[in-house]
């Protein structure tokens, strides 16, 4: 799969996490690199836009992030 469309400018790796820690390097591999369709950050901004996505939302919050797709829990 392609480079997600968000990696440049994702929140998450400016404010959450260093995507040069292990960790970080695991979510960018998982989520950034190989399918982000299954990244909780990549489906809200599908949904609502750009500026929309909650900086504290982590890319495997899938359960949150169908709370925010269906109104329950706002977005940015």
């Amino acid at each position: 799969m392609a480079e997600c469309e968000c990696l440049s400018g994702c929140n998450f790796y400016q404010d959450k996490m260093p995507i040069d820690s292990a960790i970080g390097q695991m979510y960018k591999k998982k989520y950034c690199l190989d399918d982000s369709t299954e990244c909780a950050r990549h489906i809200v901004f599908k949904k609502f836009g750009k500026g929309t996505v909650p900086s504290n939302l982590y890319p495997s919050q899938m359960e949150r992030a169908e709370k925010i797709l269906a109104g329950k829990e706002p977005h940015a």
